[in-house]
Order: C-alpha cells, then sequence, then structure tokens
C-alpha cells in the first residue's frame, strides 16, 4: 500500500503508445492499491452472495423443520455476513477514493515533468488546451478507470463464488447462468463503437474550448481595449454548444448501452425465476434452494452491470490514454548530458558580437526590439520561436481511409517539428560560456547558471510568498530584499496577509505594472549568476521606474546583468551599453556616452515617446 502522495516514476512517460498498454502501466503503478480495493470489494459483497444460501439453509433447516436453534444458528451467520461486508464496504470506499486520487496525482505530475522537460517548445508541439484537458479531465477520467477495473476485478472473483454456490444447489440454473452471461455482454458490442467514436469527439471539442477559454482570459484586456470582447465570446459559445451536442451524443450512447444492461439483467432474472420455479414443481429444489435462486439472481444484476460500466469507463479510458500519450512522447530536443558551465561565466555571441563579460551589469539597446530579443534568447539557449501548435482537425467524426490519413497526417507533422527542434539543437550555438559553446553544455547546469526573464513570464496562483520564492529555498531576508529591489512593496502592503496573501492565476488580481515587479523580484530572489532581463519597466511609470533603476542596479552590483530595455532612467544606471544595429553590436559605452550617437539617440528618444504615451 502506498501513502498520498504517491511516489510515481514520471521521469518521463510510460514508454507506449498504445492506449490499452498505457492503462495496463497505470494500473501496474499502483498494483498492490487495486489488489486491496478488489479483495474489499469481495468482503463488501459477502452479505450479498453468502445471505442467500445462508437464507435457504436457514429455512429449509430451521423454519420448515421448527427448529429455533438452528434457525438462531443460520441467522447469526447471516449477522456475521452482514458485519462484514459493512466493513469491507467503508475500507473499500477508502481504498477507491486512494486509488483515484493516485491516478489523478500521478498525471497531473507527469504533465508536469513533460512541461518542465520540453519547457518553450511545448507550446509549438502541443496545443495549450491539450495540456490543460490532460492534467485536470484526462486525469479525473484515469481515476474512474481505474476504479472500475477494480471493481470489475472484484466482481468476477464474487461471480464465480456465485456461481460455485448455484452449482452445488442446482447446475442446471447455473449453466444457464455461465451460457447467458456472455450473450449478454457481447448484446451490448455494437453499441460500444459509436460511444467510443462519440468520447473521442467531444474529448477533441472540449480541449479546443479549453483553449479558447484560456486565449479569452489571457488576452481579455486587449480584447476589451480594441473592441474584440464581443466577437471573442460569439466564438465561445459557438465551441460551447458544439461540445454541449457532442457531450448529450455521448450521454445518448451510454443511455443506450445502460438500458441493454437493464433490459438484459432483468431477462436472465426473470428466466432464472421461472426456471427455479419448474425445478421446486418438479421437486428437485427446496423452497430454501429457490429463494437462494431468486437472491443470487438478484444479485447478478450487480456483476452484470458492473461489466457493462466496466466497457463504458474502458473506451473513456482509452480516449483520455491517447491524447496523454501523445503529450507525453514528445521528445525534448535537448541532449541529456554535456559539460558543466562554470561559475560567472564570460559569454561570448558570434551572432551579434556581444560580449557578456562577469559582474558587468550590461545594457542592450536595439532599433529593433526582435533583435535584442533573440540575443537574449541564444544567452540562454532557448530555440527560436516557432509557431505555436494549432488546435489540431477534428479527425473523430471520420472513418475508415479518411481517418487513417488525418491521424498519420497530423502525426508526420508532430514528427517534423519535433525533428527540426532537434537538429537546431544540435548545431553548435554560437554562444560560448567560458569558450565552451552552449550545445555542449550541460542542460541542468546552464538553466542553473543563466536566468532569463521576459515579457512572457507567467505568476502563479499562491500566495506572494509562493510567487517571489516558488522552491522556498530563500530565507525572509533574502525574499524581502528582492522585494524591494523590484519596489513591489505595495504589493506586500495591498495584500491580506502580507506574504501569505493569495494572488490569483496570471495575476488578474493585480495591475500590470504591479505583476512585472513580482516577476522582476522572482528573478532577483533567484540570485542566478547570469541574469537576463527583457524590458523588465516596461508597464511601469516613470516614477516607479526611477525608482527601480539604481536599486535594481544596487542589488546586482558585482553580479553578471543583462537588460534589454530603452528606458534612459535604466540605461543610466548600468555599468555599460551594448548598441545594435542590424543585430550586429557596433558600439559601446555609458549612457552618456553613447547620447552622443544621433542613431543611439533616436531609439532611446523613441522609448522615451512611447513610454510618454
Amino acid at each position: 500500500m502506498r501513502d498520498f502522495p504517491p511516489e510515481v516514476d514520471a521521469s518521463d512517460s510510460p514508454p507506449t503508445a498504445n492506449p490499452s498498454r498505457f492503462l495496463g502501466q497505470m494500473a501496474a503503478e499502483q498494483a498492490g492499491v487495486l489488489a486491496w480495493t478488489s479483495a474489499l470489494l469481495v468482503a463488501w459483497q459477502v452479505p450479498s452472495v453468502v445471505s442467500p444460501w445462508l437464507l435457504g439453509r436457514a429455512i429449509d433447516t430451521g423454519v420448515i423443520d421448527r427448529d429455533m436453534w438452528a434457525t438462531l444458528g443460520w441467522a447469526g451467520l447471516l449477522l456475521l455476513a452482514i458485519l462484514i461486508g459493512a466493513a469491507g464496504g467503508i475500507l473499500q470506499h477508502t481504498m477507491v477514493v486512494r486509488s483515484w486520487l493516485i491516478a489523478l496525482y500521478a498525471t497531473q505530475k507527469r504533465v508536469g515533468r513533460t512541461a518542465g522537460r520540453l519547457g518553450h517548445v511545448l507550446g509549438r508541439r502541443v496545443p495549450t488546451g491539450e495540456v490543460l484537458s490532460v492534467s485536470s479531465s484526462d486525469s479525473d477520467t484515469f481515476g474512474a478507470t481505474l476504479e472500475v477495473l477494480a471493481r470489475l476485478i472484484g466482481s468476477l472473483v464474487a461471480f464465480g463464488l456465485v456461481c460455485a454456490l448455484m452449482f452445488t444447489t442446482s447446475p442446471l440454473l447455473a449453466t444457464v447462468v455461465l451460457l447467458v452471461s456472455p450473450l449478454m455482454l457481447a448484446a451490448s458490442l455494437p453499441v460500444l463503437r459509436p460511444l467510443s467514436r462519440a468520447q473521442r469527439a467531444e474529448r477533441t471539442q472540449n480541449a479546443e474550448l479549453t483553449s479558447q477559454a484560456t486565449d479569452i482570459v489571457a488576452g481579455l484586456r486587449i480584447l476589451r481595449g480594441i473592441g474584440g470582447e464581443a466577437t471573442f465570446g460569439a466564438n465561445y459559445r459557438t465551441q460551447s454548444q458544439r461540445v454541449r451536442f457532442l457531450g448529450a451524443a455521448v450521454a445518448t450512447w451510454q443511455g443506450v448501452v445502460e438500458a441493454i444492461s437493464v433490459l438484459l439483467s432483468g431477462a436472465l432474472l426473470v428466466l432464472l425465476v421461472w426456471l427455479g420455479t419448474h425445478e421446486l414443481a418438479a421437486g428437485r429444489l427446496t423452497v430454501g434452494q429457490l429463494i437462494s435462486f431468486v437472491g443470487y439472481a438478484l444479485y447478478m444484476l450487480f456483476p452484470l452491470q458492473t461489466f457493462f460500466d466496466f466497457a463504458q469507463k474502458w473506451i473513456a479510458g482509452r480516449v483520455a490514454a491517447a491524447k496523454s500519450a501523445t503529450l507525453f512522447a514528445q521528445p525534448s530536443p535537448w541532449r541529456p548530458t554535456g559539460r558543466p558551465v562554470s561559475a560567472h561565466p564570460t559569454l561570448r555571441d558570434a551572432a551579434s558580437g556581444v560580449v557578456v563579460e562577469p559582474g558587468r551589469f550590461l545594457g542592450v539597446v536595439s532599433a529593433d526590439p526582435d533583435a535584442a530579443a533573440a540575443l537574449v534568447d541564444r544567452l540562454g539557449r532557448y530555440l527560436p520561436a516557432g509557431a505555436p501548435s494549432e488546435e489540431e482537425e477534428d479527425v473523430d467524426e471520420l472513418t475508415g481511409r479518411a481517418r487513417r490519413r488525418a491521424l498519420a497526417a497530423r502525426a508526420t507533422r508532430r514528427d517534423e517539428i519535433a525533428r527540426a527542434d532537434a537538429e537546431r539543437a544540435a548545431q553548435a550555438w554560437g554562444v560560448t560560456a567560458d569558450g565552451l559553446d552552449l550545445a555542449d553544455a550541460d542542460f541542468a547546469s546552464l538553466r542553473e547558471r543563466i536566468l532569463v526573464s521576459d515579457t512572457s513570464s507567467m505568476l502563479f496562483a499562491g500566495t506572494l510568498q509562493e510567487a517571489v520564492d516558488p522552491w522556498g529555498t530563500h530565507t525572509r531576508a533574502e525574499a524581502e530584499a528582492a522585494l524591494v529591489a523590484a519596489c513591489a512593496e505595495d504589493v506586500f502592503e495591498a495584500l491580506p496577509g502580507g506574504w501569505q496573501g493569495r494572488i490569483d492565476e496570471r495575476g488578474r488580481g493585480l495591475s500590470g505594472g504591479q505583476r512585472q515587479r513580482v516577476v522582476l523580484a522572482r528573478a532577483l530572489v533567484a540570485d542566478a549568476d547570469v541574469l537576463c532581463l527583457v524590458e523588465p519597466t516596461s508597464a511601469v511609470d516613470a516614477h516607479t521606474e526611477a525608482r527601480i533603476a539604481p536599486r535594481l542596479a544596487a542589488h546586482r552590483q558585482g553580479r553578471t546583468t543583462v537588460v534589454t530595455t530603452v528606458s534612459p532612467l535604466v540605461l543610466h544606471a548600468v555599468d555599460e551599453v551594448a548598441l545594435l544595429v542590424d543585430g550586429r553590436e557596433v558600439a559601446r559605452g555609458t549612457h552618456t556616452d553613447l547620447w552622443q550617437r544621433d542613431d543611439y539617440r533616436r531609439i532611446v528618444a523613441r522609448g522615451e515617446e512611447g513610454d510618454d504615451d
């Protein structure tokens, strides 16, 4: 048995893309929990399994013979069976919840590790909505699938016990049950295929709906500013109705399966009672044995309905497993080994000619903001920005050859993206750290030495302390020093609870400037050997920027820092400024020295005009 949270080996994904094997591996990871759940379910079923037999014996040997002690003895055994069933039911429910949580937690942990392993390339491999759906809805589906799997195993054991009891009483009726039960399950097979197709379609469209919701929330302020809120809202409503329609289709097919289950189970019950009555009339059954068979027939409804329920949940689990396996199987473009990056390295970028000296605060000014951003991406060894993964076309409505072609095209497109990333990552990077090309550097060591904080950095839901120090590895004094350096004291004062005050997902309760300053504080508290900041004051007013600039320089004094900006307040505080023209460094000096150049002055003046606007 394993305590929660479970120890999940999520170094990578389960090494298979086959949905059934994927589910099998998840079941194997918690085999002990599933075994306990199945055993306790059998204990829970003890009253239902043995009560008909005990009741029949009590009638035949006690009530009919008017033997009070025999009646009390069988009644005592029946009470004992009920107590065992009650205890088993309580413990079985506890294990079911445990199994469900383990499956949910393991999936979310794999999603987190996959996102960490792929980093910034994840968005171009898998749509955002797909990632969110795997972490939320699919993880819950896996819990439901494993729960019904344990219930199926326990039901099979209990079913076998009931059949054994029936054979000891009436081989004829037991044979009827064993012959009819598989036929009843086979009768539902034609319905399972359209059910599977409907679940795949609903799952795909729901992921697209999640992506739309994510995009709307992320860009809500911009949408309101340009008047596009109504258009995106209408698109969301349209997609929501599509998901609703597909959900109704799934529910319809599930209702058909349930109807078949109830109809056929009821037919079996009627058949057993009819045969049992004739056996009683022929003298081959006693009254107690007939009553026992009626009890057996009533109990048979539970395992048979469990089999039908398993068929539905297994189909849903396979759909979720296919989607999850696609995410988890995405290969990382980075080589797993390499030489570690030395502490406080000197960085040289061949493409721009920029040299970052250790212990210096370097400002980078460029007429083309993309050139400055590309320089920082190279210093941090980030692959060039590519187009984000588009929402994939819906292939679940296709059948036969058309569906196979669409799936093959989808797989080919993903393979091409992964191959292009791997090829670029394997090439000489063009940036060296003390002579070591970053392509040959150990990736973990690189991320530890060089930290990049850009305008796309996000805040997660949690406390202010967690936002500033996510790993909890720094002291309160260090976190406070970073918060002061980022001029974010007002966030601390405005939040009820101070450090324990809650921040919403993406920092939605904060202004744009507050959010940017908290992100800056988080970058500062990490205290990386090389810190690269992209436009760290673009969302704050000039007064706040004038306070941040000297604090930032003082906080990073003696440590390597690169900042891309056109703010004269920040540029005045740095040690030196590199001017880029067409992506190449053409001049270097202090802000005062470079101000004498017309090209530099035009760029910075344009930045001042943008700030005033």
